[in-house]
């Protein structure tokens, strides 16, 4: 893959994540949440699977009980949680920054489940990112009105979205873009479904802001940056993109500043700050000639790992024998 999508994929998962917090605030109003989350999913559905056809995908799925188990927790859990926070009259931004703090849960979690280390340093910038995101949190529940129970489902949402991450990774990184979203935007939507027959009215007000919501919802981020998400998973660790997340709330601050008049307070800057270091501190080997972003943006990932450091080390070692072994030869 060209150095260009190396830089473009995170950047641009970023940008289409943050604002899909934007999208679904945009779209409440006229639509309760689960009856949302089950039209966005079904038209997602319906273009995946016309996607997959059209270019003749393989429809033979291995791991389908993953996939679906996948699907539903990093599509519907995680889904419905923000949806009802946001609901419930939470900012997008605060959700957003509540979810950043899904790096610490899956540097935790990956350990376990995916066998994956995270050093000290990496360790250090997690606990300096949930800084950040305590900052604002703790703004919006003075000067924004956070209820308990918006806290929980966003809560509830982190969750799903981090188990998600780790199923994706172990074990559907490997799927077909195109086939495996279109099943599991299916089964996604038809939990969606069954919660808004059982636990809502199904009313739809069909305004102009609705169908942009959901078109973005459905088409963007359901298609797009799932995508970008999955081809992450697919050649990364899940310590090292569950740390792109830090950069999310910051896109769903900005996008929501202009739309809902939703101005970020010096608090709230702040605490943008201290994620931003944040990732810096966790994507940065302090011990290498170059950091860790910049390995990544000009290709110096051959035999660097991105979990331990170690190799960079060994890269730097490996440079000076052959040097001075051709220089022996000459």
């Amino acid at each position: 893959m060209s150095n260009r999508l190396t830089i473009s994929i995170p950047i641009l998962f970023v940008f289409i994540y943050g604002s899909g917090f934007v999208g679904a605030k945009l779209g409440l109003p006229y639509s309760e949440p689960f009856t949302f989350l089950a039209l966005r999913f079904f038209l997602a559905a319906i273009i995946l699977g016309l996607i997959a056809r059209s270019l003749h995908s393989c429809w033979r799925v291995q791991n389908l009980s993953w996939l679906l188990i996948s699907g539903f927790l990093l599509q519907g859990v995680f889904s419905a949680g923000i949806f009802y926070a946001l609901y419930f009259g939470m900012k997008p931004a605060v959700a957003a920054l509540i979810i950043a703090l899904q790096p610490l849960l899956v540097a935790v979690m990956a350990g376990f489940y995916l066998g994956e280390k995270v050093t000290l340093q990496r360790w250090v910038g997690l606990f300096v990112g949930i800084a950040g995101v305590s900052m604002v949190v703790a703004d919006g529940l003075t000067t924004e009105g956070i209820s308990s129970l918006s806290l929980m489902w966003c809560l509830f949402g982190l969750l799903g979205l981090t188990l998600g991450q780790l199923v994706q990774k172990k074990h559907c990184a490997s799927m077909d873009l195109f086939v495996g979203g279109f099943i599991q935007s299916v089964s996604a939507g038809l939990f969606m479904g069954l919660f808004a027959f059982l636990f809502e009215p199904m009313k739809v007000i069909w305004s102009g802001e609705f169908i942009v919501a959901l078109l973005w919802m459905g088409v963007g981020v359901s298609i797009g940056a799932l995508t970008l998400l999955y081809i992450m998973l697919r050649r990364s660790s899940a310590n090292q993109v569950a740390s792109v997340f830090y950069g999310v709330p910051v896109a769903a601050a900005l996008v929501a500043w202009p739309l809902f008049g939703q101005t970020p307070s010096w608090v709230d800057w702040v605490g943008f700050t201290v994620v931003a270091c944040s990732i810096l501190i966790s994507n940065t080997h302090i011990h290498c000639r170059y950091p860790l972003w910049l390995r990544t943006l000009v290709g110096f990932h051959t035999k660097y790992s991105y979990i331990s450091g170690k190799r960079g080390l060994e890269d730097d070692a490996t440079a000076t024998k052959s040097k001075s072994k051709t220089t022996q030869s000459l």
